[in-house]
């Protein structure tokens, strides 16, 4: 199973779509789907395969293309927790339950995301609070 992610410079997930094959038709479904609820972005960072590029010139955006060397670490670092889930359960036996995981995880992950880095503890605090308080009321 390959699962295509789309992420924003800070981080946080946009999109995640799960299909048998990394191919053309695959990237293009990707493609399309990201776009249309997103909108068109100034650049894509993909990695290098090349059905991104046959997608993105079928499309008419190939220009907005960026494959940099270390231009995607932000999204393959997104793909984390899935490859830590798959290897505790050995892969999911259906694509659906990891399409399903995908778009519960990125919700949560974007919740929670609080980017420690870039702001001070106080605020921090505060922001962290004000999530798990929100999830509380959400989950109750």
């Amino acid at each position: 199973m390959a699962e295509f992610q789309g992420s924003t410079s800070e981080g946080e997930v946009l999109e995640s779509y799960v299909s048998k094959t990394r191919d053309k038709a695959a990237a293009l479904a990707f493609m399309k789907k990201a776009l249309k609820r997103h909108g068109s972005p100034e650049k894509i960072t993909t990695d290098g395969l090349r059905s991104y590029g046959a997608a993105m010139g079928e499309l008419g955006c190939r220009e907005k293309q960026e494959t940099g060397r270390w231009a995607n670490n932000r999204v393959e670092n997104s793909h984390l927790p899935f490859r830590r889930r798959e290897r505790a359960m050995n892969r999911f036996r259906r694509m659906s339950s990891l399409q399903k995981f995908a778009s519960v995880h990125a919700n949560l992950h974007n919740h929670f995301s609080l980017e420690r880095h870039l702001v001070d503890r106080q605020t921090y605090k505060e922001r962290r609070s004000a999530a798990l308080a929100e999830w509380q009321i959400i989950a109750s």
